[in-house]
């Protein structure tokens, strides 16, 4: 039995040491060796803090016992991890820095829903590259890694409280990139949605990894899911998108709104003509006395004719304005090349 946890806590540590260097890989910053021998003792405390949680329990292990087995002092695990929970939860750092250069200032012109979508495709390929080549069991470190979070009070909070954490980094760097305050509402809201899609990734990769599914299939399935909910997180931030992409955006936006407001105005202004026209028409007929009621009718006939014209022209101009906002409200939603 033992034998079997330190295999499934290696495969573990190994999905994990992939992950890293897959991060590393996309950091412009080339690590010196000195930042690479803390990354290995970083990687070292944590995995063997994860074998013994997986071992005998996340409450019956201390940050001691951690240290005894991993041949370090209590402090140079404190100088790694802030908390006991961070032992396990260790990727908080790498995830504010991906959230901070997706959606900030200096990221890619884009949705913040595809910059999101970016991030998960990501980390799901690295765990599908594992998977494919790894044994088939290794799927249950998945599943015990969730189960002994769902199980520890103390680790559900804490990974809670994280997700909020990186929500509040959301928000700001969003705010950054559309110039406007952190707490407003818009920003708050949209990092709030943004969060919600690494619960679907979780909750997919989970559901998924525990089927008889290939990791080819599983990969498919769980992009599926999260795709599926970015599709109603993007309908309803789809204004907000459009601040966030820059100022061209926020142009482009603002000249559909002009344009949509122009549009109505005349479309108002051209009822308001034809029906003082008809007005017109109808009080002049009144006042003008029987003898010329043939008359009268036949030219009533003309300009209700000319009336029914004017109609028409104008509702052909109200579509042709409303083409033109829609038009303009696409520009404005399509991404920046």
């Amino acid at each position: 039995m033992r034998r079997q946890h330190d295999d499934e806590v290696a495969s573990f540590s190994e999905l994990r040491r992939r992950m890293r260097e897959h991060l590393d890989e996309h950091d412009p910053d080339i690590k010196g060796l000195r930042e690479r021998k803390k990354d290995l003792m970083r990687q070292h405390i944590s995995d063997t803090a994860t074998r013994m949680f997986l071992e005998r329990g996340f409450d019956a292990v201390r940050v001691a016992d951690v240290a005894v087995a991993a041949d370090v002092s209590e402090k140079t695990i404190y100088n790694y991890f802030p908390t006991k929970e961070s032992l396990l939860l260790d990727r908080e750092e790498d995830s504010v820095r991906e959230i901070e250069e997706a959606l900030g200032p200096t990221g890619l012109h884009v949705s913040p829903v595809d910059a999101v979508l970016a991030i998960l495709t990501r980390e799901l390929d690295e765990i599908v590259d594992y998977l494919t080549t790894a044994p088939a069991e290794d799927r249950q470190m998945i599943l015990r890694f969730n189960d002994l979070i769902n199980g520890t009070p103390a680790l559900k909070a804490y990974r809670a409280d994280m997700m909020d954490r990186l929500a509040q980094v959301a928000a700001t760097a969003l705010a950054a990139r559309a110039a406007v305050d952190p707490m407003d509402p818009e920003p708050q809201i949209a990092a709030d949605a943004l969060m919600s899609l690494w619960r679907i990734f979780y909750n997919a990769l989970i559901k998924y990894s525990s089927s008889p599914m290939t990791p080819s299939d599983v990969r498919n399935a769980v992009l599926a899911d999260v795709r599926r909910a970015a599709r109603l997180i993007d309908t309803g931030l789809w204004s907000f998108t459009t601040v966030v992409q820059g100022a061209k955006g926020r142009q482009q936006f603002q000249a559909a709104a002009a344009a949509s407001d122009e549009a109505r105005k005349q479309v108002v202004l051209a009822l308001k003509e034809a029906r003082s026209a008809w007005r017109q028409l109808k009080n002049d007929f009144e006042a003008r006395g029987r003898d010329e009621v043939a008359a009268q009718r036949r030219s009533l006939s003309s300009l209700h004719t000319e009336a029914r014209e004017i109609k028409r022209q104008t509702q052909l101009q109200r579509q042709e304005f409303k083409k033109d906002v829609k038009d303009a409200v696409k520009r404005a939603r399509k991404p920046s090349r």
